[in-house]
């Protein structure tokens, strides 16, 4: 029998038997050989010493089972922690959605790129320096040291030079590049707040889409146990001789009402789930739970707050005035092209037939060894001259563009009063309605109770209870519909104030 096959008890007598062998052995032998007898004790005495932790086998076999188990049973905890639903507030929708919305990061994007416009405006009003570093080879004519080419003073030259270039125009001194391209960056990064105000509209919507399908779904299934409810309590008053089974036909028809009513609400709930998990998640996550603070929408300001918020914070009328400003600095940028334009380059450096700070000129070698580092100017000044009309013509397409976007201007300045009043009546009426939508579902909660008790006193007939039943399911989604406008209403009015 092997080892791995005996019962850890058996393994622990034969242990024992072992060593009360070999204890014997070693006593046999002492008794011959006395000077052994020191020499065996201080041989074994570690290796006695070290078979005693074995005697203890089974008990770390059955610490490391218990520790075996526990650790079996951490990945269960661990998974069913990975399966938890995520809980979403109204904030953290906001915040995933300006990180994985499209259109949004499309404005982002933009904005990034005209900052770095504004980096090459600047960049093209400055000096540029470059180098250039060339070796000229020449085929040569046998007589003559310069070679084959006239332009060259030898069948060898280098060419090391740094390169300064400045261009000098009336853009140049007016700045008007550089304030054309920071007028194009203010206008993206109004467009860019443009883009994330009508965002948060779109996450209010489909997140509270969400709460008021799951409040919905909540409302039609206490209407079927409702329903189930007066069923059975129609049935057994039938059994009882007190009312006609006409009123269990018609509460019968509610319950089966009630459970088509049930499965559309499922619908609305998982549809509208999976509108906002699009907008929410990159991998179309569906496992998360909103939270519903649909009662706890923030206050209306007073409308003098609000025109103001909106005349200091408004992106649209921002826009504008920068789209304005970005094609006036078009149109001087096109007058200036009438104009001469003067450019400057300085070369320093060498152009020898040697890589060297001196040596000897080719073509003239008796001139000795001369110094080969130097600089030379080159000042070119362009005219306009003639050009078939295309100066003129993109002289007038500015204009033209600074024209349309002065009525742009204009448009947004009216559009922002017509839209700031409506808006807020719009929030305005929604605010008032709540009160009222509140009342009404506490109203029919308490006309469903006392027709319930009617019903079994023999004082209400069918008809009341369906009613008061039905009533009471539109009273609660009115309620929660009404909320819902006003949160959206909100939203749409801060599209123009901004956060308040």
């Amino acid at each position: 029998m092997s080892r791995a096959t005996l019962h850890p008890v058996e393994i622990l007598a034969r242990r024992d038997i072992t060593a009360n062998v070999m204890t014997l052995g070693i006593g046999g032998l002492f008794r011959r050989l006395p000077l052994l007898k020191l020499i065996a004790c201080i041989v074994l005495a570690p290796l006695l010493v070290g078979l005693r932790p074995s005697l203890a086998w089974g008990q770390s076999a059955s610490a490391e089972g218990a520790l075996k188990v526990s650790s079996a049973g951490a990945p269960s905890s661990s998974a069913s922690a990975a399966n938890a639903p995520l809980t979403l507030t109204f904030q953290d929708a906001l915040e995933r959605a300006r990180k994985y919305d499209p259109q949004y990061l499309s404005y982002v994007t933009n904005e990034r790129v005209a900052r770095q416009d504004i980096v090459q405006a600047r960049s093209a009003l400055l000096p540029s320096v470059s180098s250039t570093n060339q070796l000229l080879l020449t085929q040569g004519n046998g007589v003559l040291p310069s070679g084959r080419y006239v332009t060259n003073d030898g069948v060898h030259v280098y060419r090391v030079w740094g390169v300064m270039h400045q261009s000098l125009g009336a853009e140049t001194l007016t700045l008007d590049g550089l304030k054309r391209a920071q007028a194009a960056a203010a206008m993206a990064r109004a467009q860019e707040e443009i883009a994330l105000r009508g965002l948060n509209v779109t996450v209010t919507k489909d997140y509270y889409d969400l709460v008021v399908a799951e409040r919905g779904y909540a409302t039609a299934q206490q209407a079927l146990d409702q329903a189930k409810h007066f069923l059975s309590v129609a049935q057994d008053l039938e059994r009882g001789g007190e009312v006609a089974h006409s009123d269990v036909i018609k509460f019968q028809l509610q319950y089966n009402q009630q459970e088509r009513a049930l499965r559309e609400a499922r619908l609305a709930m998982e549809t509208a789930r999976l509108n906002l998990a699009v907008l929410l998640f990159p991998d179309f996550n569906q496992n998360f739970t909103v939270v519903d603070d649909l009662d706890q929408a923030a206050p209306l300001p007073a409308f003098h707050e609000v025109r103001q918020m909106a005349e200091n914070n408004n992106p649209q009328l921002r826009a504008a005035v920068e789209a304005l400003r970005q094609a006036s600095k078009d149109v001087s940028l096109a007058r200036f092209a009438f104009l001469p334009s003067l450019g400057l380059e300085m070369d320093y450096g060498i152009e020898a037939n040697s890589l060297a700070l001196r040596s000897r000129t080719s073509a003239f070698p008796e001139a000795g060894r001369l110094p080969n580092m130097g600089f030379f100017l080159t000042a070119t000044i362009s005219f306009p001259v003639w050009d078939w009309g295309a100066l003129r013509s993109k002289l007038r397409q500015a204009n033209y563009r600074r024209q349309q976007a002065h009525v742009e201007l204009t448009f947004a300045q009216r559009q922002l009063l017509s839209n700031l009043a409506g808006f807020y009546g719009e929030a305005q009426t929604a605010h008032a309605e709540t009160d009222s939508l509140r009342q009404a579902a506490d109203l029919a909660a308490e006309s469903l109770r006392l027709n319930n008790l009617r019903y079994r006193a023999g004082e209400a007939t069918v008809l009341d209870v369906v009613d008061a039943q039905n009533t009471y399911t539109q009273a609660r989604n009115s309620y929660a519909a009404g909320l819902e406008r006003y949160r959206m209403a909100l939203a749409t009015l801060q599209t123009l104030t901004g956060s308040f």
